[in-house]
C-alpha cells in the first residue's frame, strides 16, 4: 500500500472533490493536510475543520454547527481551501445530508474547494463513491515516524542504524502511542541497547489486545537454549539481520516464512519462539481453533482480521500453530469455512508486502495439502524429527541447567541412551520430575533419580509407533530434515 502522502497527493491530483480518510487518528491527518495546503501552488490554501460540537472552528459566529449549514456554506459562499470534516462520514445513513453531500461533491468539483471526510472505516453509501477517493491511514509510515523520533531523541549521539532499527519497530504504533512510549522508555533507559527495544516491541501487545484476535508471545528463549535442529539453527542464523533497515537499503530479500512439520513433543513451537528471538521481531499466535470458535463472528473475517491486524504491526513474527487444523476441511473443488480460508491463506502468503514472518507448525502432516508445500508459500519446509543421541545430550543438558542442576556432574551418554526414541518434551518432564522427587526428601536429584523417573514415562514413539513411521514415510521427500546428522532408525 501508497504512504499516506502519496495517497492524499493523488487525491488532490485527481481533483476528486470528496477524499475519505480512513483513519483513527484526526490531529494527524489535519497535520498531513497543513502540509499540502501550505505546499499549495500558486498559492497556499487554508484548511477549515468542522466538527459536530463546535462546527467550523475558529470561524466566530459563521461556524455552522449544523452539518447541512455546513456543507451548504461549501458550496456556495466558502473559498477555496482543504475542509476536513471529522464527523459527517458518521452521518451519511442519513438520506438529507447524503443528498447534500453529493450535490455539493458535484457544485464544488474543479473549484480549489477539497472536502475530505475522516472516518475509522470504508463505508460509503453506493452514490458517493463515484465522486470519492479513498484514502486508508491506519498507521503512520516511516517518514513519520522518523520525524517524530528525531526531535524526541534530542542531543542524544546515537548511532543512524539504531534510528532505523527504533523507526521499524514502533511501526504499527499511531503517531500519539509512539510519542508516549518513547517519553517514557527514554525517561527510563540512558542509551537504545537490547531492554530498550524489547520493551518497544513489548508495547505492540496492547495493539492486538485492542483487536483480542492475536495473543502476544514474548520471544524469550536463545538459539543455545534449543537443542539439536542444527540445519534449521544455520537457516535461522544466515538471515538474522534480514529485518533491518540496512539490510532494506541493499535491496535484499525479505524472508517470508518457513513450515516446521513432524512429531509433536520435538521443539517446533520452541523453534518458533528462537526465530522471533535471533531476529528481534515481536511475535504474534493466532490460534486455529479461536478462529473457529465464531465467538467473534465467522471464521473468515476473523481470520482476514488477524491478518490486517499483523500487517499493521510489522515487522514481526506471525506464529500459526497447527496450521492444519485450519486447512484439515479443504478438499479441492468443495467450498465452506476451511476452503476459504486456505484459499485466502495462499494469497496472502503470495501476495502481500508486509515484513511479516509466517511461521507454521504442524502435527498431522497428511492433512496438509500439496498447494501449502510448494515453493512461494514457505521459504523452506523443516521435518522435525526425534532427536539422535548427541541431541538428546544436548536437550539434557539444558534441561538440568534450568532446574538448577551442573550437567557435568552427571553421565550424559548414559541419560542420552536411556532415553533413546525420546522427544524433547519427555525428556524435560522426566528433569522435572526428578527434581520434585529429589526435593521432596530434602537432597540434590542423583543420576539413579533421573533414571528412576525415565522408567516411569512411556514415550510417544511406543504409543504411536505405527503413526510415527507413516509421519517419517510422508517427510521423507517432502522436507529438509531440522538435523543434518542422521537418526538412526528406531
Amino acid at each position: 500500500m501508497h504512504s499516506t502522502v502519496e495517497q492524499i497527493r493523488t487525491a488532490l491530483a485527481s481533483a476528486y472533490p470528496i477524499t475519505l480518510l480512513v483513519s483513527p487518528e484526526e490531529e494527524r491527518q489535519k497535520q498531513l493536510l497543513d502540509r499540502f495546503a501550505a505546499a499549495a501552488k500558486p498559492e497556499e490554501l487554508p484548511v477549515f475543520v468542522w466538527n459536530c460540537v463546535d462546527g467550523f472552528i475558529d470561524q466566530g459566529s459563521e461556524n455552522h454547527c449544523d452539518p447541512m449549514e455546513a456543507l451548504a456554506w461549501i458550496g456556495r459562499d466558502a473559498p477555496k481551501g482543504l475542509y476536513l470534516l471529522k464527523d459527517i462520514g458518521d452521518m451519511l445513513d442519513d438520506r438529507r445530508i447524503c443528498r447534500r453531500l453529493r450535490d455539493i461533491a458535484v457544485k464544488i468539483r474543479n473549484s480549489g474547494r477539497f472536502i475530505f471526510l475522516l472516518q475509522q472505516n470504508v463505508d460509503l453509501p453506493d452514490s458517493l463513491k463515484p465522486l470519492t477517493y479513498v484514502v486508508v491511514s491506519l498507521f503512520p509510515d516511516d517518514s513519520e515516524l522518523a520525524a517524530l523520533v528525531g526531535p524526541l531523541l534530542g542531543g542524544r549521539d546515537i548511532d543512524p542504524q539504531f534510528v532505523g532499527r527504533l523507526v521499524s519497530s514502533l511501526r504499527g504504533m499511531s503517531l500519539t502511542e509512539a510519542e508516549h512510549l518513547l517519553r517514557r522508555l527514554l525517561e527510563k533507559h540512558s542509551d537504545l541497547d537490547e531492554e530498550f527495544f524489547s520493551e518497544v516491541l513489548q508495547e505492540k501487545e496492547q495493539i492486538t489486545r485492542k483487536e483480542g484476535i492475536l495473543e502476544f508471545v514474548p520471544p524469550d528463549p536463545a538459539l543455545n537454549q534449543l537443542g539439536g535442529l542444527d540445519q534449521l539453527k544455520d537457516w535461522v542464523e544466515e538471515r538474522s539481520s534480514l529485518f533491518l533497515p540496512e539490510a532494506r537499503a541493499q535491496g535484499l530479500p525479505r524472508p517470508r516464512g518457513v513450515l516446521m512439520m513432524g512429531i509433536s513433543g520435538c521443539g517446533k513451537s520452541l523453534a518458533v519462539k528462537v526465530i522471533a528471538h535471533e531476529w528481534r521481531l515481536p511475535l504474534f499466535r493466532l490460534d486455529m481453533n479461536l478462529v473457529f470458535a465464531g465467538v467473534q463472528g465467522s471464521a473468515e473475517w476473523i481470520f482476514h482480521r488477524a491478518l490486517e491486524a499483523v500487517e499493521s504491526v510489522s515487522p514481526a513474527v506471525l506464529w500459526i500453530d497447527e496450521i492444519e487444523m485450519g486447512i484439515a476441511g479443504y478438499h479441492e473443488g468443495e467450498t465452506g469455512s476451511n476452503t476459504r480460508i486456505f484459499s485466502t491463506f495462499l494469497t496472502w502468503m503470495q501476495e502481500h508486502r508486509a515484513d511479516v514472518f509466517v511461521a507454521a507448525t504442524a502435527n498431522r502432516i497428511h492433512l496438509l495439502p500439496a498447494e501449502i508445500l510448494r515453493k512461494g508459500r514457505f521459504d523452506q519446509v523443516f521435518f522435525v524429527d526425534l532427536p539422535n543421541d548427541e541431541e538428546r545430550k544436548e536437550i539434557m543438558s539444558i534441561h538440568l541447567q534450568r532446574n538448577g542442576m551442573d550437567p557435568s556432574t552427571y553421565d550424559l551418554i548414559l541419560l542420552a541412551s536411556a532415553t533413546r526414541t525420546w522427544n524433547g518434551a519427555e525428556i524435560e518432564q522426566a528433569v522435572v520430575s526428578a527434581k520434585i522427587t529429589g526435593h521432596a526428601r530434602g537432597e540434590e536429584v542423583s543420576q539413579n533419580d533421573l533414571l528412576s523417573s525415565f522408567s516411569k514415562i512411556i514415550p510417544l514413539s511406543r504409543t504411536m509407533e505405527e503413526q510415527l513411521k507413516a509421519i517419517r514415510s510422508w517427510a521423507r521427500t517432502r522436507a529438509l530434515p531440522a538435523t543434518r546428522v542422521a537418526k538412526p532408525e528406531m
